[in-house]
């Protein structure tokens, strides 16, 4: 087989963000194989970010999960409030705009500063496992809505393929820093993942013109918690990268791929060999179909937020401290998961 090629998704200020053929990791070619891990673990140790194509996930399973989302968002704000997120522990639910801050900042009273003074310009809906003791989803009543209940299938299918790939670019990074292909299965089998839902409403493009000069944004700065997050956007954009050079750099959408990029978890168990990078979702790229309105057009992504299971013991992974020791003493996945949501909210 021929040397894999690793084209740019993006190239600016010296981020380069890699576009890498998945179908090839997935194939039974081990050369194939072995280069694309490489490529992915390259990624996430240079810039944090990479995004994937040929998948595994058809396209018009995406655009399934898109046309019902944008659904429930329309539905009316009462109906949506009934379902409000309600704990850090199940982290599932309803939250409305101006709730959630996205921020690095681990202070709740840090946050809610930060949350009066830029609130975040979007709603979002998280969805969990749903096979959790007492922790349940927060899904509409099907009861006489035929909608509600395709919705519900729709979205619980859609996390059982995201949980797949997940575990299958787990196998390529363990792959790539030369461990055992399958080291990750037993963290990652139980699915404690989140599917999150996102809808930036239509804005009045004043909004960010502020006069205080301060950046107004759709979702702050702000790096994941987990291990790597699953990004499916729609064209409109907005997503930026931080690069090395400490700019914003923009993450255009690419039909049919995903934006992949590693949480703080990941970075913390790689003992910092692996990068989680600042990103955060900005006033967006003007479009011919923008010109003379005084408004943006709805922004929509969903994000696959994935995490080790939560009852497993996190430390340093073989190889990433034999020579300078371990930076992080061991800590519960999911503790460290519900304290970082705790201040979020």
């Amino acid at each position: 087989m021929p040397e894999v090629t690793i084209n740019s998704a993006v190239s600016k200020d010296d981020l380069f963000i890699p576009l890498i053929d998945f179908s090839r990791f997935l194939s039974s070619d081990p050369t194939s194989k072995q280069q694309t891990a490489k490529a992915v673990l390259e990624g996430f140790q240079n810039a944090g970010f990479i995004y994937l194509q040929n998948h595994g996930i058809p396209p018009s399973t995406v655009a399934t999960v898109f046309v019902h989302s944008a659904k429930f968002f329309a539905r009316p704000q009462h109906q949506k409030d009934a379902l409000a997120w309600y704990s850090p522990e199940a982290n599932r639910g309803y939250t409305a705009q101006g709730r959630e801050k996205v921020t690095d900042l681990e202070k709740a009273g840090d946050v809610e500063d930060l949350r009066k003074l830029i609130p975040d310009l979007k709603e979002s809906l998280e969805i969990g496992r749903d096979d959790e003791p007492g922790l349940p989803n927060m899904w509409p009543p099907v009861e006489g809505d035929g909608e509600a209940r395709g919705f519900q299938e729709v979205m619980l299918r859609f996390h059982g393929i995201c949980k797949k790939l997940h575990m299958q670019i787990m196998r390529a990074i363990a792959l790539g820093m030369g461990i055992e292909e399958t080291w990750f299965d037993g963290f990652t089998d139980k699915g404690d993942n989140t599917l999150r839902l996102l809808h930036y409403p239509g804005v009045d493009k004043k909004v960010f013109k502020r006069e205080d000069g301060l950046l107004q944004v759709r979702a702050g700065e702000h790096s994941d918690y987990g291990s790597i997050t699953l990004l499916f956007q729609d064209s409109r954009g907005g997503l930026q990268v931080r690069s090395p050079k400490g700019t914003f750099v923009d993450a255009t959408p690419i039909p049919d791929t995903i934006v992949i990029n590693a949480g703080d978890l990941l970075a913390r168990w790689s003992n910092d060999t692996i990068k989680s990078t600042k990103h955060r979702v900005v006033e967006p790229l003007p479009k011919p179909e923008d010109e003379g309105a005084d408004s943006y057009l709805p922004r929509y992504s969903i994000a696959y937020f994935c995490n080790p299971n939560f009852d497993r013991m996190i430390e340093a992974i073989p190889g990433t401290f034999e020579e300078k020791g371990k930076k992080y003493e061991a800590i519960r996945s999911g503790e460290y998961l519900v304290r970082r949501l705790a201040a979020t909210y």
